[in-house]
């Protein structure tokens, strides 16, 4: 066989094997970072390995605690992120980070990438870094970060991590992921006026006011616990700007100097707070339960739309289309129609 062959690398040296999906998995489970990493890869890749990788990571899923954090650009959300990495590590928790970034417009690829984010955790092991970019993907987060989550918690992850992109007061996302949302504010950029209004705000959990050593930081800090004292609710835990009230929860407000940790110790013990609050209200599991929903609807409209991509340029849907754009059709009967025409590769086919 010549060097150059099947199965022989150049230099005659027999090729390894690619790992299957059930050994990637496998050493995945057993903390080997290189499988996870693969795993990941093989999500991003919408591999055909995927489904088979699901069903085996599934029976270990479910332990970690899902942290977002989201804001928007320049409110230091990476600082904050490094900076609860490195807490959470202190009380002997691994850590995982999925990192939202900006997709290349020639690649596809995250525009940041992880090779520059959180340098000082990148030679500890129980510390995973990895950077999804949205492809397009509105509302902060990647198509990919669910199953990618799932890799983590399945991989024995204390704590996941998932810093949106900032695409601001639309992202609202991450809060179907994450049991705990960290929204981060900076003073000088008019989120004090922001609280009052719908979107990013109303999503959540624990309000950070960041960079706060800079003017203007107690007026931002003052605002935010005005806005949510008007949400309403009287409280009876957790701080005097929010914490748990006789109708639920109120977003606590917290003061934070990421880049230096001042706050830190404020904004873990509001985390705990929020987090206690989950488990004892039974929100924590209607959380999930509404996250495993929204997966499989995801995964559904996937497989949806992949069968009517192969019908595009058949016949009935161009005959379709010149019925709607000539008025005989309106597009929703249209619509069953062409549903009704894809096929059911789980039914039975008659005659």
């Amino acid at each position: 066989m010549s060097a150059g062959s099947a199965g022989v690398a150049p230099a005659g040296r027999v090729r390894a094997a690619r790992p299957s999906p059930a050994e990637l998995t496998t050493a995945a489970l057993a903390g080997d970072r290189r499988a996870v990493a693969r795993l990941i890869s093989l999500v991003e890749d919408e591999s055909d390995a995927l489904r088979e990788v699901s069903a085996l990571l599934a029976p270990h899923t479910g332990r970690a605690r899902v942290i977002g954090l989201t804001g928007a650009p320049g409110v230091g959300k990476s600082t904050s992120t490094s900076a609860l990495v490195g807490a959470f590590r202190a009380r002997g928790l691994r850590v995982g980070v999925l990192a939202i970034d900006p997709s290349s417009p020639f690649t596809g690829g995250a525009l940041l990438g992880d090779r520059v984010r959180m340098v000082e955790h990148a030679t500890d092991p129980d510390v995973f870094v990895r950077s999804l970019a949205t492809r397009g993907n509105l509302g902060g987060l990647s198509w990919a970060t669910p199953q990618a989550l799932r890799v983590l918690d399945a991989a024995g992850f204390d704590i996941v991590l998932i810093e949106t992109v900032g695409v601001g007061q639309a992202e609202v996302d991450v809060a179907s992921l994450a049991d705990t949302t960290l929204v981060l504010l900076a003073p000088g950029m008019g989120d004090g006026i922001q609280a009052a209004k719908a979107g990013i705000m109303e999503i959540a959990d624990i309000l950070v006011v960041n960079k706060a050593d800079r003017p203007g930081a107690d007026h931002t800090y003052r605002d935010l616990v005005a806005a949510v004292r008007m949400a309403g609710g009287r409280a009876v835990g957790g701080t005097a700007a929010g914490g748990e009230t006789e109708a639920g929860w109120r977003p606590e407000v917290v003061r934070l100097e990421a880049a230096t940790g001042k706050g830190v110790p404020k904004l873990l013990d509001a985390i705990e707070r929020h987090h206690d609050w989950l488990r004892a209200s039974g929100e924590l599991e209607r959380r999930r339960l509404h996250r495993a929903a929204e997966e499989i609807s995801q995964i559904a409209l996937a497989g949806m739309r992949a069968r009517l991509g192969r019908l595009n340029g058949a016949a009935q849907l161009a005959d379709l289309a010149r019925q709607v754009t000539s008025g005989r059709l309106d597009p929703y009967t249209a619509a069953a129609t062409l549903l009704a025409a894809i096929p059911d590769p789980h039914l039975p086919r008659s005659g």
